[in-house]
């Protein structure tokens, strides 16, 4: 008996002893002495984990037995981890010290021409990493921002399938998109220039939305989108990703990081794309996707000095065969009139560099220059363009007295553009007069440090056009953050301008077979830009949430849109004799939870209007609600899942008249796509899925009268709807796929 009751004793004080065990780990991340709220801290291959709170402080509890790997991790610093044995009730305290590693999440340049924390930008900047593109892997940056709230690329053709970027509504030629910091893609790139960019060299991409004319000058009446390529010291050896879809697309993107001598290392980028499949799923007689033979070089080289100042050189060229029409088009039919075709060469070359001045004082020299030739045919319509831009820019930047942070610009930007239409022609309409513009331009900005929660952003540019003369720009930005930095509000109201070229701007100019009308001479568009932008950090045990809303108003003086509804056989291009006015809201949610799961909401209501004579229209192809979504969960055997997808609004199109057999509006429809990726080592990565699950296409008669492209027999005068038109596209004619790719990561 009592053998039994010794027994039992152990087994109850056992089990005690077990229950009460009550290991913790605790303590304190900090980088450079200060404290850093929400990071990600988690034992690894277990679910247990947590964010630190403001001050910096974790606490993980009720941990059992055992050897675990402690890691804290955060986007923007160098993850670290630590080797952590518990066995009954310990309590054990581990800091960290994170260095910080410039990173895509937390150091942005785009808002102020200078690195700055996120959090601390007076500028809303919307930042993307590489791993977020990945999510749904696309061969072009001009795809992959499908994904990206507000932000959406509008295919302009449906039969060359050259498109632009919409932000919050505002189309392409609105939108100005840079490399590192320069004006790369503009005028005749705008439909090509997101094109061939290797991805294997992005860091990240930065995004403001809303006019930011006082630094960057004309274009930047919508917004920015800065491409920002990886440093050259911290780029791997070697990433390559290779893929393939169903419907014969490949896709081969390489980037490798060299060593020419000590001083000098770089960045070698390749991207190759072809797709040579007739598709023809509609059964409308023309190609579904355009066929496409493009390979793209880029080459980055970082010179090491003496004064370990700045001097960064790169380089980028682009060749691109592509070509849509009839489905048994052949290259012998090219500008005829046997097979309707739209063939198009482009060659493409950039250059652009930093050079910071040998001084006490910090100057930098920014330069660009690129050429574009493009050698194509819209049917028997010819366009043969040739464009030439030179951007050189100084800025010096100063703190006075810890509360001014000055910064001063000295810009010149030259272009030079000829092509064979009436647009680069004399008056007499017979006399070549290739269009040269000179613009010099000034700017300055202050952004004052009033106290810890207030900041304010003064700014004010003028340019000098050579054809419209000065054009002033001012804004102000104001940001107001709470002490730990969890609520964060941002108030900007600024200027924008932009000079129209419509040829190198708007394809639909070019495609189909509508007259162009210029009606006057296009002046500058004016605008003015209101933003509010309210940001909310919420941390709880086991997740982070991130609430992102803003409300935008932009009022347009001057807007230059094509007319394709006051004659059916003309594309109208004139100043608007009224106003046009963009408004919206967008909210976007990023939730992180410690299980792996991950998911970002984002969705944007807006209305984009014109008021002309009184009469107020919705502005085509503009969508009144947009949402996007990406959902990934990540296990602890390092499969990963990703859910994307995008939803819009019906849209206005333009129609041939009122018997037009089209319909006025487009659809509600949604792009979905899922994706399955397993990591098998630290380089080697597996990733497949399938894209426009829903099987979402436009309707079959979207080209109207495809069976008759050179309107043979036809009176287009007296019967307009009869006439062939390629115009009415909202979305691409490429169906569900399935896709599959590999990439190699060497460190």
């Amino acid at each position: 008996m009592k053998i039994i009751v010794k027994i039992i004793w152990v087994f109850f004080t056992g089990l005690i002893s077990i229950q009460a065990q009550t290991n913790s780990i605790s303590g304190k991340i900090t980088s450079k002495g200060e404290a850093l709220p929400f990071v990600n801290v988690y034992l690894n291959n277990t679910k247990l984990g947590t964010f630190t709170n403001e001050n910096g402080f974790y606490e993980l509890k009720d941990i059992p037995n055992g050897n675990y790997t402690l890691v804290s991790s955060n986007n923007g610093f160098e993850k670290k981890s630590a080797k952590i044995m518990l066995n009954g009730n310990k309590k054990i305290v581990k800091n960290f010290s994170l260095d910080d590693t410039n990173s895509l999440e937390e150091i942005v340049i785009s808002g102020t021409l200078r690195p700055v924390s996120k959090s601390n930008s007076p500028v809303s900047v919307e930042v993307y990493s590489a791993t977020f593109f990945k999510k749904n892997p696309s061969p072009s940056i001009f795809e992959s921002l499908q994904n990206v709230n507000g932000v959406k690329p509008q295919l302009n053709c449906n039969v060359c399938n050259t498109g632009d970027i919409h932000i919050n509504g505002l189309e392409g030629p609105y939108s100005f998109v840079l490399i590192d910091g320069m004006p790369i893609v503009s005028g005749l790139s705008t439909v090509y220039g997101l094109t061939g960019i290797p991805q294997a060299l992005i860091e990240r991409v930065e995004i403001v939305k809303g006019p930011a004319s006082s630094l960057y000058g004309s274009e930047a009446v919508g917004g920015i989108i800065n491409i920002i390529t990886k440093k050259t010291a911290k780029a791997p050896a070697l990433a390559s990703d290779i893929s393939t879809s169903s419907w014969g697309e490949i896709n081969t993107d390489i980037g490798m990081r060299y060593k020419a001598t000590s001083n000098i290392e770089g960045l070698l980028g390749i991207n190759y794309f072809n797709f040579q499949n007739r598709i023809d799923k509609n059964e409308d007689n023309f190609t579904d996707l355009t066929l496409q033979n493009r390979i793209s070089l880029f080459n980055k080289v970082n010179i090491k000095r003496k004064s370990n100042k700045v001097l960064t050189i790169a380089g980028r060229y682009v060749y691109e065969d592509r070509w849509g029409g009839e489905i048994d088009w052949e290259q012998k039919y090219r500008g005829g009139t046997i097979k309707y075709g739209e063939s198009i060469y482009t060659n493409r070359w950039e250059t652009f560099g930093t050079y910071e001045l040998p001084t006490r004082a910090n100057i930098n020299f920014q330069f660009s220059a690129n050429g574009h030739s493009q050698n194509s045919f819209y049917g028997t319509d010819g366009y043969d363009a040739e464009q030439l831009i030179g951007f050189g820019q100084f800025t010096f930047n100063k703190k006075i007295k810890e509360k001014h942070d000055l910064l001063l610009g000295l810009a010149y930007r030259y272009t030079f553009y000829d092509d064979n239409t009436f647009a680069t022609f004399e008056d007499d309409g017979l006399t070549n007069m290739p269009s040269k513009i000179h613009l010099p331009g000034i700017f300055i900005q202050d952004e004052i440090a009033l106290n810890i929660q207030n900041k304010l952003l003064l700014g004010a540019r003028l340019d000098f056009n050579s054809i419209h003369g000065r054009i002033f720009s001012p804004r102000i930005n104001y940001k107001w953050n709470s002490i730990d930095k969890t609520n964060i509000v941002r108030v900007s109201i600024g200027n924008g301008f932009r000079v129209a070229n419509v040829f190198t701007e708007d394809h639909a100019a070019l495609t189909g077979a509508r007259e162009v009308v210029f009606e006057g001479e296009l002046n500058p568009e004016t605008s003015w830009n209101i933003n509010l932008n309210y940001v909310k950090k919420i941390i709880l045990e086991n997740s982070f949430i991130t609430l992102d809303a803003s409300t935008f108003y932009t009022y347009f003086d001057n807007r230059i849109l094509p007319d394709y509804e006051t004659n059916s056989n003309k594309i109208i291009y004139k100043n608007l004799d009224g106003f046009s006015v963009s408004k919206g809201v967008s909210l976007n949610t990023d939730m992180t939870f410690t299980n792996g799961l991950s998911i970002n909401l984002g969705a944007t209501l807006m209305d984009v209007s014109l008021t002309e004579n009184n009469i107020k229209t919705t502005q085509l192809l503009t969508e009144s609600f947009s949402g996007v979504w990406s959902v990934s969960y990540k296990t602890n055997t390092n499969l990963t899942f990703d859910y994307t997808g995008n939803i819009y609004g019906p849209m206005r199109l333009p129609l041939l008249g009122d018997k037009d057999p089209r319909a006025e509006f487009s659809p509600w429809f949604s792009i979905q796509n899922i994706q399955l990726t397993k990591k098998f080592t630290n380089s080697w990565e597996l990733y497949g899925g399938i894209k426009n699950l829903l099987n979402f296409t436009p309707p079959a008669n979207s080209i109207n009268n495809s069976e008759n492209p050179f309107d043979n027999g036809i009176d287009t005068e007296k019967n307009p709807e009869l006439a062939f038109d390629p115009s009415y596209v909202y979305a691409s004619n490429q169906g569900i796929r399935a896709f599959i790719g590999i990439r190699y990561t060497l460190f």
